[in-house]
């Protein structure tokens, strides 16, 4: 059995036939899913029969030098998707290269990361060191994880940092290595290991508390410490919030070692910083695309994690005209139940014309030489959902004779923390996401997040309803594919006092997010 559970329901039994589903009972599915061509072709798309040229590199953004064989989807994940309108600027190319020549002379076990542990055991550093790190340690579930490395990887790119990441045994081997040569897993006897799980609000090595202690003045520190905890979780304290303020970035730039946990998007305060402005103009043109960029750069499904996910695309995707990707993600389900969750996503549907209504008149649709398949990828850890709009597509024809098919792959019921099997279906899932033409995604949901990301899209964001009625507004269509900053700094301090901080009013391209009212995000300044 594939660690994708085959859905059945009444007669409509689906067969795993090799990689081919097939349906034996209602007819309004594909009856025959061919496998994509793009899969053995480097220069076919299989999407559509018309060879395309694909363009592997991603516009420069992936380097050459790697062994193919052992992440096959570095390079064809794009034959997957629509070409990204959204290319990388010249600068940001020359940036990652540069940026992996560093990682390859400063990475695990060579001479530079050598002598850079040493310092370690020195309480203060006196003079400069070969090669600065900061390293990434895991909070929250793998969205989270994917938004606060992404961020984590700009940080050290605009820092002259190396970026070292822990992934545990629960992300073991969900990604390939981002980078030629090298590798960015934190070496598992790194002698800091032991004080991960003591990264909190207010510990002892965090630079919030350094600040606490010598009055919030860093010009009081004689000599910066060989390390440093940065904690920019969404429970931080309003001293670990000045890791933001502009005047202390000097001071951490002497740290050779920033131990960070993180899990938040803060990429959108990063354009807030004067002093890395002008080199994230260059970097990125349009702000808009920073995500894009880097989750395509860094995140690439291991080989393992490939498989789940062109078995699925092969089995129920590859032959249809269209494909909608809807990701339900229910906090309380108490506070949300699932009949009006269901009205909230049915509402949606209709008001935004994703999908054709039924026919509720007809038994049986009229027959059409033109008829279009629709298929809808449900990424849910609950099967309500899907059974309902399955049995919706059913059980009646649509009112233009469109066919639908309905797929979920897994349905997990409950979020599996340290999880490995449970993080690779989770990967999987919004990597399928983000190989569709239209995604609705869950309001303030980080797996959403990546899967628009992926995927280049504008969501249609839809608003779980806390409550027992469904909003007027079931979905609105997203202005940005940035992921949102869910838990800025609030205030700014000026001259003394506390004051709101009006991001408008500081640059055009930080505004409120459209999904979390004290959030901020990117867009594109010309679009709004």
């Amino acid at each position: 059995m594939d660690i994708f559970q085959m859905e059945r329901s009444g007669s409509s039994t689906f067969v795993l036939i090799g990689e081919v589903a097939k349906d034996n009972g209602t007819g309004e599915v594909a009856e025959n899913v061919t496998t994509p061509s793009g899969t053995e072709s480097e220069d076919k798309h299989p999407s559509g029969t018309e060879s395309m040229v694909v363009d592997k590199l991603l516009g420069g953004l992936l380097a050459t030098g790697f062994d193919e064989e052992s992440c096959i989807s570095r390079y064809q994940a794009t034959s997957y998707r629509k070409t990204s309108p959204h290319k990388p600027s010249a600068y940001l190319v020359s940036k990652l290269r540069k940026y992996e020549d560093l990682h390859k002379r400063c990475g695990p076990n060579t001479e530079s990361y050598k002598r850079a542990l040493k310092k370690l055991s020195s309480s203060h550093i006196n003079g400069t060191t070969d090669c600065n790190y900061i390293v990434w340690t895991p909070s929250n579930g793998l969205g989270n994880r994917i938004i606060s490395m992404a961020s984590s990887f700009l940080y050290a790119v605009l820092t002259n940092r190396v970026l070292l990441v822990d992934h545990g045994t629960d992300m073991a081997g969900i990604f390939c290595e981002p980078f030629p040569n090298t590798s960015w897993l934190l070496p598992m006897d790194f002698p800091l290991t032991n004080q991960f799980y003591s990264l909190q609000p207010g510990n002892a090595h965090s630079y919030g508390h350094l600040l606490k202690i010598n009055n919030m003045n860093i010009s009081t520190v004689s000599q910066p410490p060989s390390f440093l905890h940065i904690y920019l979780a969404y429970n931080y304290d309003k001293h670990d919030k000045l890791f933001f303020q502009d005047q202390n970035q000097g001071f951490l730039q002497k740290v050779p070692w920033l131990i960070l946990k993180s899990d938040q998007y803060f990429v959108p305060y990063l354009f807030l910083i004067p002093s890395f402005q002008q080199e994230l103009g260059k970097l990125f043109p349009d702000k808009e695309t920073v995500f894009h960029h880097l989750v395509r750069y860094l995140f690439h499904p291991s080989n393992q994690a490939w498989g789940l996910i062109t078995r699925f695309y092969r089995a129920y995707l590859a032959s249809a005209d269209q494909k909608i990707g809807l990701q339900v993600r229910v906090f309380d389900r108490k506070a949300s139940p699932v009949n009006v969750v269901l009205e909230q996503i049915l509402g949606c549907i209709k008001k935004e014309k994703l999908l054709p209504q039924v026919d509720e008149q007809k038994p049986i649709a009229s027959p059409s030489k033109n008829q279009t398949l629709r298929a809808i990828t449900i990424a849910s850890l609950y099967p309500e959902y899907y059974e309902r709009i399955k049995s919706m597509y059913w059980m009646k024809p649509t009112v233009n004779g469109d066919v639908i098919g309905v797929y979920q792959p897994s349905h997990e019921e409950v979020q599996h923390f340290g999880n490995n099997i449970h993080n690779m279906k989770a990967w999987a899932e919004i990597s399928i996401l983000s190989l569709s033409d239209i995604l609705v995604t869950s309001s303030w949901s980080t797996f959403g997040y990546v899967a628009q990301g992926l995927g280049g899209l504008k969501p249609w964001i839809l608003y779980v309803p806390a409550g027992n009625q469904p909003t007027d507004q079931p979905c609105p269509r997203g202005m940005s594919m940035e992921p949102c900053f869910h838990f800025p700094p609030d205030y700014h301090r000026v001259s003394n006092t506390r004051q709101r901080l009006d991001t408008g009013s500081l640059v055009p391209h930080v505004r409120q997010c459209e999904d979390a009212s004290k959030g901020i995000k990117l867009f594109n300044a010309k679009q709004l």
